[in-house]
């Protein structure tokens, strides 16, 4: 079990690069891109990013993405429109009349709107389904709006894990921006500059990064839909340094390493089980290691050092549960990255198109979802006491397109992690490592083109996995 998970780190280095996640994280980036439209502002105590919205305040933001702020405060001047709730502020009441006028949102009692009162993820995403054209009760019910609003790339399932901040409004509004309007003509940020609801000049520089963005998306399209053949090339420079305590005696150790590795990795996502060939040459100290590797039907199957085993993965329902759980966020919501992205550029020649991408601070989110997924399908008797943390400083993408079709990636990261061991009895480690890798992937296939050709496994020695774990 622990040799498969640390060949599905290996794995999910090399898939990040072809598709990331949004994640819980602080959005700053995208609270600021929006304040300079006019659609996100913040207190005399700055955004405060880190608590929940009222329902004013998501009042407020569902009229901004309808394009109809200044239509709401002239109707409400005029005195066309109104509202019957007694606890409404005179700075929120044309958002909330013309909400309420237009049969948009109602309030908790027949005169009471509950202004202060925080704004759930449920709610909120029901607004912004709304805004894009979606009707609940015609096109999703009310209890499944998350659920539909993720097929429609709004968000993905970490977006909004634990308490709805303003941080999480921020990220999805953003993304919302980049959303296509239910009809399909046009994003949602697009018809309100069409409109004339938001500046274009203001807007360009998200427009820009949007519409670069949607267009790399749609030709990684087959690639992110989980089925992919793709050989690799990287290198990996870790720099560690561990304390440790025992009965106490203290000691400290230091360590740096450079790891190379080639090889080819094939995965089929698409079936009721992942499917999964890798094959690599790691090198590392002076030491070259060839393994070959497969998963097929909850068995792994090894050929390494001249030697070929299996061996059934325990707790395989457990498993492929947190493991279908992480690729249904890789895959099927791959797109919804847009508040996470920093910079993105792209360069045309001939046949090839260029993307460069750099990441926000919001993506160092998705490595720590990545890990707490993994750490997930371990027994919870070997996490008791463990404390895992790790933080993204640099991450960039250079993706290649040819006609259309995603062709060759290569990712750049830098990360520091913290690893915090207390077994108990005055036992104790710390483990602090730096790591630097640069990732070259080349697609050979993607979709139903991609197959797996398996050995013959008959001659496989099968080997009792539980009694080599202690």
């Amino acid at each position: 079990m622990k040799r498969f998970l640390t060949t599905l780190v290996t794995v999910l280095v090399l898939t990040a690069a072809l598709a990331v996640t949004a994640s819980a994280s602080t959005y700053d980036a995208a609270a600021e891109d929006l304040s300079k439209i006019g659609m996100f502002r913040g207190t005399e105590q700055g955004f405060e990013l880190d608590r929940a919205p009222t329902r004013s305040e998501a009042a407020i933001m569902l009229v901004r993405l309808y394009g109809a702020e200044e239509k709401a405060a002239e109707d409400y001047a005029a005195g066309t429109i109104s509202h019957p709730f007694t606890d409404v502020s005179d700075s929120v009441a044309p958002y909330v009349a013309w909400l309420y006028t237009n049969g948009i949102t109602k309030g908790t009692t027949e005169t009471t709107f509950t202004s202060r009162a925080s704004c759930g993820a449920q709610q909120y995403v029901v607004f912004l389904l709304r805004a894009l054209g979606y009707q609940d009760g015609k096109d999703f019910e009310y209890a499944d709006a998350l659920n539909f609003a993720m097929t429609k790339g709004l968000f993905e399932t970490s977006m909004l894990g634990g308490t709805f901040l303003r941080d999480d409004l921020a990220a999805v509004t953003y993304q919302a921006l980049g959303t296509d309007l239910k009809d399909g003509s046009t994003y949602l940020l697009g018809s309100l500059v069409d409109s004339g609801a938001v500046d274009a000049q203001a807007a360009k520089p998200i427009t820009e990064k949007i519409e670069t963005y949607r267009a790399l998306m749609k030709a990684s399209s087959a690639t992110m839909s989980g089925n992919v053949d793709a050989d690799f090339d990287m290198t990996m420079k870790l720099n560690m340094a561990m304390d440790a305590t025992e009965s106490g005696t203290t000691s400290s150790d230091s360590m740096q390493m450079d790891l190379t590795g080639k090889g080819q990795i094939q995965m089929i996502l698409s079936g009721e089980q992942p499917q999964l060939a890798l094959s690599m040459e790691m090198s590392t100290m002076g030491e070259t290691m060839v393994m070959k590797e497969w998963l097929k039907d909850g068995w792994i199957y090894m050929e390494s050092d001249g030697s070929s085993y299996k061996y059934k993965l325990d707790g395989m329902d457990e498993f492929l549960a947190s493991y279908q759980q992480l690729l249904d966020m890789s895959t099927q919501m791959s797109g919804a990255m847009l508040p996470m992205v920093d910079t993105i550029t792209a360069k045309t020649s001939g046949s090839n198109t260029v993307y460069t991408l750099t990441m926000n601070d919001a993506m160092a989110g998705m490595v720590n979802d990545l890990l707490g997924t993994l750490t997930n399908v371990l027994p919870e008797e070997q996490m008791a006491g463990l404390d895992l943390a790790l933080n993204l400083k640099d991450c960039s993408y250079v993706y290649t397109v040819t006609n259309g079709q995603l062709k060759d990636c290569k990712a750049s990261m830098d990360m520091d992690m913290t690893m915090n061991i207390d077994a108990g009895e005055g036992t104790s480690a710390s483990l602090k490592m730096n790591c630097t890798a640069d990732v070259a992937l080349t697609i050979n296939a993607t979709g139903d083109s991609v197959k797996i050709t398996y050995p013959d496994f008959s001659k496989f020695e099968e080997v009792d996995m539980t009694a080599t774990q202690g």
